[in-house]
């Protein structure tokens, strides 16, 4: 489980097949962070949960280099599978009980990818959002969105697009600011919208 509030942002040093899938070298220097620490993670353990740009991953190397293993189910379906190196990616490590939670409960399960439409704005840049109607993805007008780990509040809500705000303090900590239109991202509805989504779809099926 994550927040949605990035800590780190780090670049791909190598990417490498492997069987099923393929693994993703990411440097353990940071080159922005949400402290200011740009030094390793000296508390890293193998085997715990990271959440890289939104697709929750297990650590399964940590020495100069932070190494996550992708299955080809993950590459087809998130924006990993486009990834270089050379790329900079967002990086959360999975919540603690009794941590602050600054974004939104975030399972880091990628629901569907989404196409950056346009950008607009400077001091608040405002991005809208298309992604495929026919996908079980929902967002609704002042809720929250997962847009490749960052936790954001939707502006605008349509059946195949949304907008979210950007303030410059997440342009500044996210990988966003390297961000084009046309570009894809890997998108999470909210986890209690989709409860709600899935008793709703439930009562219609067995409603007269």
């Amino acid at each position: 489980m994550f927040t949605g509030i990035v800590e780190r942002v780090c670049r791909i040093v190598e990417v490498s097949p492997i069987d099923g899938g393929k693994r993703l070298r990411v440097a353990s220097e940071a080159i922005s962070s949400v402290s200011g620490d740009l030094t390793p993670w000296h508390d890293l353990a193998i085997g715990e949960s990271i959440s890289v740009d939104g697709v929750c991953l297990t650590l399964v190397e940590s020495s100069d280099f932070l190494a996550f293993d992708v299955v080809e189910e993950s590459l087809r379906r998130t924006c990993l599978g486009d990834r270089q190196p050379g790329d900079p990616v967002n990086l959360e490590r999975a919540l603690r009980l009794g941590d602050r939670l600054g974004g939104h409960y975030v399972t880091g399960h990628i629901d569907t990818l989404g196409r950056i439409q346009s950008i607009e704005g400077q001091q608040e840049t405002i991005w809208m959002v298309e992604h495929d109607r026919s996908a079980s993805f929902r967002t609704v007008e002042k809720g929250s969105v997962t847009v490749d780990g960052v936790s954001l509040t939707v502006v605008q809500s349509h059946a195949d697009a949304f907008s979210v705000a950007l303030i410059p303090h997440t342009l500044e900590v996210t990988t966003f600011a390297t961000k084009q239109v046309g570009d894809a991202v890997n998108l999470e509805m909210d986890h209690f919208g989709r409860w709600v989504q899935n008793l709703s779809e439930e009562r219609r099926g067995i409603s007269p």
